[in-house]
């Protein structure tokens, strides 16, 4: 298994490299320097074109690599390939979008909203673009590519940070509209459901998962970046470390979990993450993302849950049970209450108490009309 270098120009800016596949070391540790980027058209990385950099990437690469010239117009050329110039903006955003503490999932979405933006408006320096410009761009996204309210401030909030944060222009240069925020319910299961569809999981590693997102009350991104050492057995708790927020929190660790637990460990003995790869290393979102849609297709449940649904129905299902609305906000992490409260609305859309005025009328809709007989 050897990596590829390829011999930059005299006047490149980047190296660009290829690491095989299954390299999972190698490709963490690519990820952790400074300056590295990923061109997924290409299927290719890249770092600034420097001595330092580059023997640090031969030092991670321990020697099985070789150097290949690159050949102009062949392997490299992708659909508008980036400049070099570009290049640096990417990496200046990216570089400054880890050093303000921000999430490796919005620097990726920050990256992509950006490299689209400069290759809209290619041949120009969008450095010098007017507000007018910036608002065309983002009424064609909005007219023409029917992107979302999500991704219209993904958007937004990447090109503020380009102008505001690397070129220090003032706020009103870039002061763009927004689009009005959805004000949308969590989608729950019952309790009935949420049996239903842990019966659907046979895997022993797919099973613990999917009780410690529920169990727990945990996000996708949380029970991945799980340690052993985060699972306190004689104490009853979860350490969840930098979750959203870059908060530290507690939350439950159910006792009916432990027995699996204690199997799943005996039988995948994980090194270091709680849940790891087939080949070491965290296991990723999509796989679980991938398990619970299958789930939810075999128990036959709403097809619009998605894994985040088992956190809101422990919050939901804590709320039925009498759990104060502190503890819940305090087990979620959420910062504020109110964030918490949503889910109130969903205990008086599922409670019994209140009836609909139809239900007073005794209409007798089981008697036939006359004319129906």
């Amino acid at each position: 298994m050897k990596a590829i270098i390829y011999q930059p120009y005299a006047n490149a800016k980047r190296i660009k490299f290829k690491i095989p596949r299954k390299a999972y070391d190698w490709r963490r540790k690519v990820m952790a320097m400074n300056t590295s980027c990923y061109h997924k058209h290409q299927k290719l990385w890249s770092i600034v074109h420097n001595k330092q950099l580059l023997s640090q990437l031969k030092d991670i690469l321990n020697g099985q690599y070789e150097v290949r010239s690159i050949i102009p117009g062949k392997q490299l050329a992708e659909h508008r390939p980036l400049t070099d110039m570009e290049l640096d903006k990417v990496s200046q955003l990216e570089q400054k979008i880890v050093l303000s503490g921000y999430s490796p999932a919005t620097r990726h979405s920050y990256r992509l909203a950006f490299i689209k933006f400069m290759l809209y408006h290619d041949n120009k320096n969008i450095d010098l673009l007017t507000k007018s410009e910036i608002e065309s761009y983002m009424y064609k996204l909005v007219t023409t590519e029917k992107i979302s309210n999500s991704q219209q401030n993904v958007s937004i909030n990447a090109l503020k940070f380009y102008y505001e944060k690397i070129l220090g222009q003032e706020r009103t240069s870039y002061d763009l509209q927004r689009p009005k925020r959805h004000k949308t319910l969590p989608n729950v299961l019952s309790s009935k459901e949420i049996r239903i569809l842990m019966g659907t999981f046979k895997n022993i590693k797919h099973k613990a998962i999917m009780q410690m997102m529920y169990g727990c009350g945990l996000r996708i991104s949380e029970v991945v970046n799980l340690r052993i050492e985060d699972i306190h057995t004689d104490q009853g708790y979860v350490f969840v470390k930098d979750s959203k927020g870059k908060k530290d929190r507690f939350t439950l660790l159910p006792e009916s979990l432990l027995p699996l637990l204690r199997r799943y460990y005996i039988q995948h003995r994980p090194a270091y993450w709680l849940f790891e790869g087939a080949h070491g290393g965290q296991y990723s979102t999509s796989s679980i993302n991938k398990i619970f849609r299958r789930g939810v297709q075999e128990a036959k449940l709403n097809a619009w849950a998605t894994p985040h649904t088992l956190r809101h129905s422990f919050a939901t299902h804590l709320m039925q049970m009498g759990i104060n609305l502190r503890y819940v906000q305090e087990l979620l992490g959420h910062a504020s209450p109110k964030t918490t409260e949503i889910y109130t609305h969903v205990l008086q859309m599922n409670n019994k108490v209140i009836k609909s005025p139809l239900d007073c009328l005794n209409l007798g809709a089981d008697q036939p009309h006359p004319i129906m007989r």
